[in-house]
């Protein structure tokens, strides 16, 4: 147990120096972003998938790409486009001819990496969409009644324009609902809009330089889930997530006016592995109501859907999880 524990300990050392590192080597290429930076790789840690919304040349792909040469994992990126197929992702059967001998082979699709950019995935058609549920969800593709396991750690980081609908086809709750975070990158200030300016304007920056291995991902997600937490702080997570679905038993009177879909149990799982997952990142042994409080925008944004009236009243999702951030008392009696 002891061997246990010192094996632990030198882990967590490594995961925290190892964060500190990242954020020196990401500040090189990115400017800025420093809560997106902070969210994306705590979804990462955390062994979850990220969905990543704004507007376009506010370097989504870039930062993906970054950090999957920091993190040295294998990177893929698909381009969502209307006239892609599902084979196009997960790859397919193809006929080889070997002597008098034919057979078929699986050839792997672009989906086979660890680091999985899914950009402008909401240009595609639901059918090539729903591809990526499989692998997202069991981390596995099958093809031809054949399981193809995906290589570990495996993360999906999709990309979504929210400017430009024409010619989209918006993900279905289902599909939503399997990415941890829902990260809005949005426009930076001007003095680091100058920056990036300069930046990118001069010599082409080195890429990131490796710090972690595939190897070390997994042994980092394992361990946040041995983190400790109080069954009141699941508690929380759990009527945070509840407390934003309309017309149940008790539910809030400006969630009935505003709301029309709440979050499901899947986002109080998400909450806490979250926290588990920031706690250790910022040195700390064990979660805090705090650690979900600040997780909440990511992961309720994208599973609250308003409804017309809050829409007329200039209600948004951001303001209804503010008013449940406010409403849901931290202390569970």
């Amino acid at each position: 147990m002891k061997t246990k524990n010192a094996t632990e300990a030198k882990t967590l050392k490594q995961l925290i120096d190892g964060y500190a590192k990242i954020r020196a080597e990401l500040s090189k290429t990115i400017v800025g972003q420093n809560e997106v930076i902070e969210q994306l790789l705590i979804s990462l840690f955390a062994g979850g998938h990220c969905l990543i919304t704004g507007a376009p040349g506010l370097a989504k792909t870039l930062l993906v790409k970054t950090i999957s040469q920091i993190l040295n994992l294998e990177f893929s990126r698909i381009q969502f486009t209307p006239d892609l197929m599902p084979a196009d992702i997960t790859g397919t059967e193809v006929l080889t001819e070997s002597g008098r001998t034919r057979k078929l082979n699986f050839v792997p699709g672009p989906v086979f990496a660890n680091m999985v950019l899914a950009d402008e995935i909401n240009r595609t058609p639901p059918k090539t969409q729903a591809a990526l549920l499989e692998a997202m969800q069991e981390h596995q593709v099958t093809a031809a009644g054949q399981r193809h396991p995906l290589p570990e750690p495996f993360f999906v980081l999709a990309t979504q324009n929210p400017i430009e609908m024409e010619g989209t086809y918006p993900l279905p709750e289902a599909q939503l609902d399997r990415f941890m975070f829902n990260v809005v990158i949005d426009y930076l200030p001007e003095d680091d809009e100058v920056a990036v300016v300069q930046q990118t304007t001069a010599e082409p920056a080195k890429p990131g330089k490796p710090i972690f291995t595939a190897k070390a991902m997994l042994k980092f997600i394992a361990l946040v889930r041995k983190v400790p937490v109080a069954e009141d702080v699941s508690r929380y997570a759990v009527r945070l997530a509840a407390a934003s679905r309309p017309l149940q038993e008790n539910s809030l009177e400006y969630v009935d006016k505003w709301v029309n879909w709440g979050a499901g149990l899947r986002a109080a799982q998400f909450l806490v592995l979250g926290a588990k997952a920031r706690a250790l990142l910022l040195g700390a042994t064990h979660v805090t109501v705090e650690d979900v409080q600040a997780l909440a925008s990511p992961v309720l944004r994208h599973r609250i859907l308003v409804n017309y009236r809050a829409e007329a009243e200039g209600i948004t999702t951001e303001k209804v999880i503010e008013h449940l951030l406010e409403t849901i008392p931290s202390e569970i009696k």
